[in-house]
């Protein structure tokens, strides 16, 4: 995997921990950039179980769900599992409103997450 600006990755057991690391995920370019390094994880890398922490995360753009929207399908055509965490009330909010939070399981932070894959 080429250098990863957007994401660090840390594989605990099989599942592989992804960290978003820009706080605001608003820019046209930087999601484009992080569609390709989160896909990459699937694609190249094959990883089915992936977990997204949002801790650095404090606000994203419709563009930037869209992308894990696209992400989920990927993870889900192979079968695998996408849990996410550490998301602040607000972009709860989002995904309750745009009910994501039907697609997506949320969990409250890293270590509960991973006790459920």
């Amino acid at each position: 995997m080429s250098e990863l600006r957007h994401i660090s990755i840390n594989v605990v057991n099989d599942i592989c921990v992804v960290h978003l690391l820009d706080n605001r995920i608003v820019d046209d370019m930087n999601i484009y950039e992080l569609g390709t390094e989160l896909f990459a994880l699937v694609e190249q890398n094959g990883y089915e179980k992936i977990l997204l922490n949002f801790s650095n995360v404090g606000f994203l753009s419709s563009a930037a769900l869209g992308k894990l929207i696209m992400l989920y399908k990927k993870v889900a055509v192979r079968s695998g599992v996408l849990k996410l965490c550490n998301i602040t009330p607000d972009i709860r909010e989002l995904f309750t409103m745009m009910n994501l939070d039907r697609i997506f399981t949320i969990c409250s932070n890293e270590a509960d997450a991973l006790a459920t894959f």
